[in-house]
């Protein structure tokens, strides 16, 4: 009996991907048979590609049908993975795309993550231009946007994705599954270029520091030198309730997130808008992440239309503390990265109090005022930090204090 794998996407309405079944057979070569969109134009290399993937793989036998709709050579290797994994042999070789190395450097605990935009791990089509929207981070999802029977297609897609994908200096994140099958989702994305691991639906520090274990192996393994940074996500009332314990859970937890579309379930409330439903739980990862010296991270705004609820939710959340807010839609990106910045007349204030409390320091003098009034240190804490946010997101130049006379 013929051993047969297929992986991808067909018809007329996929677009950037393709369909590829393979075959296996004894002794009869490689026989390929090609419907593409842009056989005029990549026919030729697409086979080629093909040819020269089946022998990385070790099938030398086999038919191979591809129906493709304009997918990139990454995509085309993941599929062809794939199907060949699906007809039952063990790969010789993964079958790798050359690596974007510009962009697999670390990343810093303390980078700017007003935004986080979520890209299904399966979608490629949503992956090539992701970049050219700016967010801070781009996350390629192998959890909640892929259907079960698709996990391992995704794994493919996602890690082809992070070598050879220009994300234009957005953070390279990975949301991983749950359990046993997201540790072994990073066997998939830490040797290829991953930043930083999401791990969902946390509500123990043991998960965190497991899924810490398991890229600290694969690291040493593959010889990949820079940390991996974690976002453990708060999904649940037993997860709030340990929200310090989980953001505290290892010195590589860069930022402490929440997720109230579980949470609400969770606890048996409608989510709203207002979000009273949700506060308490907020402000538990909020607290939490602060006391453990992580970034709090506000849950996802679900409705893609309504721009002025989402800059309200924003202007909300930075009231509270919160840093940034995750995206499910490039329109989203602007309006986020408008409201978690300081306006001028912050900026103007924090600019003051920064100029005085460095006047104080050269004096010598034990108290800062500003005028009249004394600014205690808090105050000053917190100008720091505005006048540090300005200067990142380019509201604010870097010789500022020359242009204030200092």
């Amino acid at each position: 009996m013929a051993k047969i794998g297929e992986a991808g996407k067909r018809g007329p309405q996929v677009r950037s991907d393709c369909w590829i079944k393979v075959e296996l057979g004894d002794e009869l070569g490689l026989r390929i048979d090609l419907q593409s969109k842009v056989a005029g134009m990549y026919g030729d290399r697409i086979r080629r590609q093909v040819e020269e993937g089946c022998r990385t793989l070790g099938v030398p036998h086999a038919a191979v049908a591809v129906e493709d709709q304009g997918a990139l050579p990454y995509v085309i290797a993941a599929r062809l993975e794939c199907a060949v994994r699906r007809a039952g042999v063990q790969p010789a070789a993964e079958l790798l795309p050359p690596a974007v190395r510009r962009e697999h450097g670390p990343s810093a605990g303390d980078r700017l993550r007003r935004s986080r935009l979520y890209l299904p791990g399966n979608e490629p089509k949503f992956h090539v231009n992701a970049g050219l929207h700016g967010p801070d981070g781009i996350i390629l999802d192998l959890e909640d946007s892929v259907a079960p029977a698709e996990k391992d297609a995704a794994r493919a897609v996602v890690r082809n994705a992070l070598r050879a994908v220009d994300f234009r200096g957005a953070e390279r994140m990975v949301r991983i599954n749950q359990g046993e099958r997201g540790l072994e989702d990073l066997d998939w994305i830490v040797p290829h270029g991953c930043q930083l691991v999401l791990v969902p639906k946390v509500e123990d520090p043991e998960q965190v520091r497991a899924v810490d274990r398991r890229i600290a192996a694969l690291r040493q393994q593959h010889g990949v030198r820079h940390d991996i940074l974690l976002m453990p996500i708060v999904e649940s009332a037993l997860g709030a309730w340990k929200a310090w314990e989980i953001a505290a859970a290892g010195p590589n937890v860069a930022a402490l997130a929440i997720g109230l579309e579980d949470y609400t379930a969770d606890i048996g409330a409608q989510r709203t808008n207002e979000g009273r439903e949700s506060f308490w739980a907020r402000a538990q990862v909020l607290n939490g992440a602060r006391a453990a010296g992580v970034q709090p991270i506000d849950t996802v705004f679900s409705d893609v239309e309504d721009k002025d609820g989402l800059r309200a939710a924003c202007l909300e959340a930075r009231a509270l503390g919160f840093v940034g807010k995750g995206c499910i839609h490039p329109r989203q990106i602007a309006v986020v990265h408008e409201a978690f910045a300081p306006d001028r007349a912050e900026i103007a204030k924090a600019q003051q109090i920064v100029l005085a409390y460095e006047d104080a320091e050269r004096r010598g003098l034990g108290v800062v005022s500003l005028g009249s009034k004394m600014i205690d240190a808090p105050v000053v804490k917190r100008a720091l930090a505005t006048v540090a946010t300005a200067l990142q997101v380019g509201r604010l130049e870097a010789d500022w204090r020359q242009d204030a006379g200092a």
